[in-house]
């Protein structure tokens, strides 16, 4: 059995993202692949777990262990509606003490692929402490701009911290998890990607698009940036497209039209926290916006509502 260790964290507001999350990715676990989850959540909130809990009985290949984090962000910067459970990634190395490297993902996130070869290939020596994939910071000027004469970092060199393999050990090690904490009040614009990005500098590990399609690599890879070549090959981005984990780091699909958002809700439609009211509800409030998509979207919504969106 191969065991691959998952971390999450997330408070009340994304439960159900969550579930679906999870479903995605139990859905496409090989027949040897059992996921240790932890989900790490505040102290100061009663998570709800029943949902979690289901989500994770129907499947029956993982279990969910939780974890209370204290109070060490309760006052850090907050920017974008984005609250302080997602500093707690920052965190794992000490709150999941039981493995020296583990998988990270946050909730907004569904999975096509198994990990377990993600999780077997990525191999860490004491000069790396974090393994991601390229941020494309430097294809966006203000972000470039940031990173570059703000923080003094490479923004070429930046990853995304929303899907992450963490090398625990080596910061264990080192007190990383210290280092974070000191940096948490500091008002940085991307928060703890820009913590991650800042302490690993020059120790990390590249990762292939697939594990982190942003809103950001779709449009590049559309429309043909060539930009997108410089870094990643032909093949890797023809498999991060037909393959990689989406992640909704913009507009959520559960509250309004975006980029894959027909992904999102195909894995909802066969997650067992499907509920026929939400999904009416959903979809009938944004008839008119529906109305003035293309032909070809309507009959993409179509074919994966009626062919790969029914509930197993």
């Amino acid at each position: 059995m191969n065991v691959v260790p998952v971390a999450l964290s997330f408070d009340n507001n994304m439960v159900l993202p969550a579930c679906v999350c999870l479903s995605s990715l139990m859905q496409n676990a090989g027949e040897s692949t059992f996921y240790d989850i932890f989900v790490l959540h505040s102290r100061r909130e009663a998570l709800e777990k029943t949902l979690l809990d289901r989500t994770a009985e129907h499947y029956g290949n993982c279990r969910i262990q939780y974890r209370a984090v204290l109070d060490n962000f309760d006052k850090s910067f907050e920017i974008r509606n984005v609250t302080v459970s997602t500093y707690y990634r920052l965190l794992i190395p000490d709150m999941i003490p039981e493995y020296d490297k583990i998988i990270y993902s946050d909730v907004d996130v569904i999975f096509r692929e198994d990990l377990s070869a993600l999780y077997e290939s990525v191999k860490f020596d004491d000069n790396t402490l974090v393994a991601g994939v390229n941020s494309l910071s430097h294809m966006i000027p203000d972000v470039r701009d940031y990173y570059e004469k703000r923080l003094k970092i490479n923004s070429e060199a930046t990853i995304y911290a929303g899907n992450i393999v963490i090398n625990s050990r080596a910061m264990r090690e080192e007190g990383i998890v210290d280092r974070f904490k000191s940096m948490a009040s500091s008002q940085y614009r991307f928060q703890d990607m820009d913590m991650i990005n800042i302490v690993c500098a020059g120790r990390i590990k590249y990762l292939p698009p697939k594990y982190c399609i942003t809103t950001y690599f779709g449009y590049y890879a559309v429309h043909g940036i060539t930009e997108l070549r410089k870094i990643w090959t032909d093949e890797e981005i023809e498999d991060a497209l037909h393959s990689g984990i989406v992640h909704y780091n913009g507009q959520k699909p559960w509250k309004g039209y975006c980029v894959n958002f027909d992904i999102w809700w195909e894995y909802y439609r066969k997650s067992p926290v499907f509920d026929r009211q939400f999904y009416f509800d959903f979809f009938y409030s944004r008839l008119n916006e529906f109305d003035r998509l293309s032909l070809w979207k309507r009959i993409k919504i179509l074919v994966r509502y009626f062919v790969y969106g029914r509930f197993r």
